[in-house]
């Protein structure tokens, strides 16, 4: 069935179950995360254990690789990273997953290579990484402590999260690219081909190759597979290669094939197919005589066995067998089930009867009604399919009166709106039913708010209609957020709240997200692109310690930090430490904490164990107001108001001239080719020729502008740029304040509460600067600065470029220091 190769002296030892009966083995069934399909070398399939050749998929959250045609088969058994409203458990199991380790993997019990290039073999827990032999992980303690991480995970017992209705991709927030979109469609021909090349129509004349479908849904969505079958096969073997291709273990006495046709489709009677195989035996060398499509049916019965789980009852039993013959109805079976469990003495109406079809992508629950026919039941769904009959399960579930709250994230509204302004606003727009769903939470400074839903169906059509609205020519975003019980957080606990910005530098974020993902838990991991910084720390708003790791350029690091001393208030944490993993092309920030001039393909783990050692160390920041004195250009008869006054915040430096104009037509130059740009060499040779364009200028820059600190004038020497600077890296990590000791001045550091102020001549220059040569024309040292521009001048901050208009540009401190990590110097502890 699933292709398992034993050596004959290790299969006393096999403990691996079969893709046939895998999924009967799972405890509480959860649907895996498929991102987009890819192509993943040296990795095997789970369902048919065979090598991933063409493109295949995997679990975004646990470590599942499956093909295209195998992914129907595959067991809903992904990490349960989340309470969904009704189970609550607060110890953990080990959740082992099978194959696809490093050849270098060593089993934590008997301490010999259990990983393997060429099989999937050994084992691993999804939540604390160990690693194990198929025959030694018995032995491990089946309890699970999250490993050297979990210190900065979050426990799925402390996070809620109501999810049916909306797809895994929508409850991690992964956003779905055009890929999966046109990738659905072609799904369902892509298990047609799938199975084709699994079985290579053979050219042997003694075979035949048949399309074998497993029931009328099968047949509306043309989904086969294809068998091949000696051409003088008896019924029976056909039968059973049928069964096999469809991994189901079953007695095949109990099944029958029938030719298809589209009568066969209408009609119950099944044709009798051993007449059939007669007459086609006699003339089995014409092709045209034998049907070359199957349906394969399961035979009518008057009395069944059928499994009914107790999951979220507290119950020592997995499942309850009980038989059921064609009077049973659902009331019926409760009736007999609870005496089973111990529950006799408890009123049947607290209890209903619940399907649950385990599907791969999808986990699906209905509630049955009570006198529902058993039989009448299972025989609708093996007519629609059989495969879908073995990933059917029954539940017994007590009636709670459970409270659905779906938390739902909503951006782009105007900012600086009342409660009750909000509220009209998704009236107007989304036509919300205010008995169902309230606004929970409200950001006025970023035009946000939170509402709590009551009611899936009206959660979903929110959600789904958020993509298409539009407020004052500004589009909306919706992110499904999930709740974090603080008071469930172990105390020892500080989650890491990461996020990444797949679009920083070298586009290294999105490999980076996957395996953030899978080393904590999904549900602690933002992607930026997907709302922003806000809806993360709406998130972690209760958490009582939390520290936070982003990934992205300086840009990132200022958006995220903005975002924070914006939110600091309504955060029970209220200065969390930062640490960098650096994907821009400058990372002075980065370099400074010690993280390196740039992320290069480290090991995540690793990095996670970094950001846990790192230390805490205390930044400045500064507020930059620009104050432009004349109206912008471009005004009608040259009467018109001047800008109003602009705020930024600055955590690296801000330059004035030659500096910032090199900055601008880099930024030009990659608002018009953006796919050029996705390498760290490709944009720093950009620099490079911007530059040299500009070597001949002279400008005389002191002449522009005049420079106040701390209420005193200073004289400018002859400069072509003006930089204040933080930190003592610029430029991609020239420093510009030189090492040597100067009396005048004192030696500078992050956290001083002053700004050095450095003048450079010109492009040559800041060459000299940045191959370490010369250091610039040191000027100044303060707290408090005033700039006068007497003409347009290009200003850049963090990286930032745009050209002000002349008026003041105040420099002064910003609100309280920011914690940041610094990555410790010595080795990591193994």
């Amino acid at each position: 069935v699933c292709n398992f190769m034993s050596h004959e002296k290790c299969l006393k030892n096999v403990k691996i179950p079969c893709s046939c009966i895998a999924p009967s083995l799972v405890r509480v069934p959860v649907a895996h995360c498929f991102g987009p399909p890819g192509h993943y070398k040296r990795k095997f399939c789970t369902v048919c254990r065979k090598s991933l050749e063409s493109p295949a998929f995997r679990c975004e959250v646990c470590e599942l690789h499956v093909h295209t045609d195998c992914i129907l088969f595959a067991c809903s058994d992904c990490r349960q990273c989340h309470q969904d409203g009704h189970q609550d458990h607060d110890t953990y199991h080990h959740h082992w997953r099978e194959g696809n380790l490093s050849s270098s993997a060593r089993c934590e019990v008997c301490k010999k290579t259990c990983g393997s290039s060429e099989v999937l073999s050994g084992m691993r827990c999804e939540w604390c990484g160990i690693l194990a032999h198929a025959a030694c992980y018995i032995i491990v303690t089946p309890e699970c402590t999250f490993g050297r991480l979990r210190n900065m995970i979050l426990p799925p017992s402390c996070v809620q999260l109501f999810s049916r209705n909306f797809s895994k991709l929508h409850c991690f927030r992964i956003s779905e690219n055009l890929q999966t979109e046109s990738d659905e469609d072609d799904d369902v021909d892509g298990s047609t081909q799938g199975s084709a090349k699994d079985v290579q129509i053979s050219t042997d004349s003694s075979k035949q190759t048949l399309k074998i479908f497993d029931g009328n849904d099968a047949v509306k969505r043309n989904q086969f597979r294809l068998i091949s079958v000696p051409r003088i096969a008896k019924n029976e073997e056909v039968v059973e290669a049928a069964l096999r291709a469809y991994y189901i273990n079953d007695d095949q006495q109990e099944y029958e094939l029938q030719t298809f046709t589209q009568q066969a489709l209408l009609s119950d009677d099944v044709i009798n197919r051993n007449d059939a195989a007669e007459d086609s035996n006699l003339g089995s060398v014409f092709r045209e005589s034998v049907p070359e499509a199957w349906i394969i049916r399961a035979k009518p019965k008057d009395e069944e066995v059928i499994r009914i789980y107790p999951a979220w009852l507290k119950v020592g039993m997995a499942y309850v067998s009980l038989r059921v013959n064609k009077d049973s109805t659902t009331q019926t079976v409760i009736k007999e089930v609870l005496p089973l469990l111990g529950r006799q003495m408890e009123c049947l109406q607290n209890f209903k009867l619940v399907e649950v079809l385990m599907g791969s992508k999808q986990v699906q629950r209905m509630v049955l009604d009570n006198q529902e026919l058993i039989l009448n039941r299972l025989k609708d769904i093996r007519k629609t399919s059989i495969r879908q009959m073995n990933q059917t399960r029954f539940y017994i579930v007590e009636n709670s009166k459970s409270i659905v709250r779906v938390n739902l994230f909503v951006g782009g509204l105007p900012p600086q709106l009342s409660p009750e302004e909000y509220t009209n606003i998704l009236k107007d727009e989304l036509a919300i039913k205010t008995n169902v769903v309230s606004v929970s939470h409200v950001y006025q400074a970023q035009g946000a708010v939170v509402l709590e839903i009551s009611c899936f169906s009206e959660a979903e059509r929110i959600y789904m209609l958020v993509k298409d609205t539009t407020v004052n020519d500004k589009p909306l975003n919706a992110v499904v957020i999930p709740e974090v019980m603080a008071s469930k957080i172990p105390r020892n606990c500080c989650p890491l709240l990461v996020f990444v910005n797949p679009k920083s530098g070298g586009l290294k974020g999105r490999d980076l997200l996957y395996s953030f993902r899978k080393l904590l838990n999904p549900h602690q991991v933002f992607e930026l692109t997907n709302g922003g910084p806000l809806p993360g720390f709406h998130t972690f708003s209760k958490v009582p310690s939390f520290r936070v790791l982003v990934c992205g350029g300086d840009g990132t690091v200022g958006w995220v930090l903005g975002a924070l001393e914006e939110i600091r208030h309504k955060l029970v944490c209220s200065e969390p430490s930062v640490a960098i993993l650096p994907l821009g092309t400058g990372n002075d920030l980065g370099r400074v904490l010690r993280w390196g001039a740039g992320y290069s393909g480290e090991d995540p783990y690793s990095i996670l164990v970094s950001v846990d050692e790192a230390d805490d160390v205390l930044m400045d920041r500064w507020t930059i107001l620009l104050d432009a004195e004349e109206p912008a250009e471009g005004a009608e008869n040259g009467i018109a108001e001047p800008e109003p006054p602009k705020i930024v915040q600055m955590n690296n430096y801000c330059g004035l001239g030659i500096d910032a104009e090199l900055s601008l037509d880099f930024h030009h130059a990659r608002e018009e080719e953006p796919g050029k740009f996705n390498s760290r060499f490709h944009n720093k040779g950009v620099y490079v020729k911007v530059g040299l364009q500009k070597i001949s200028h002279t400008r005389n820059l002191h002449r522009d502008i005049k420079l106040q600190v701390d209420q005193h004038e200073v004289e400018l020497p002859s400069i072509e740029g003006l930089i204040f600077i933080n930190i003592p890296s610029w430029g991609s990590g020239a420093d510009l304040w030189g090492s040597e000791s100067d009396n005048r001045f004192e030696k500078p550091r992050i956290d001083d509460g002053l700004l050095e102020v450095v003048g450079v001549t010109g492009v040559v220059h800041m060459g000299q600067v940045q191959g370490g040569f010369r250091s610039g024309i040191r000027i100044a040292q303060g707290s408090y600065f005033r700039v006068t521009l007497l003409k347009p001048i290009p200003v850049q901050v963090d990286g930032e470029p745009w050209i002000q208009a002349p008026g003041q540009i105040i420099i002064s401190a910003a609100g309280p220091k920011v914690h940041m990590l610094k990555k410790s110097k010595q080795k990591q502890k193994k």
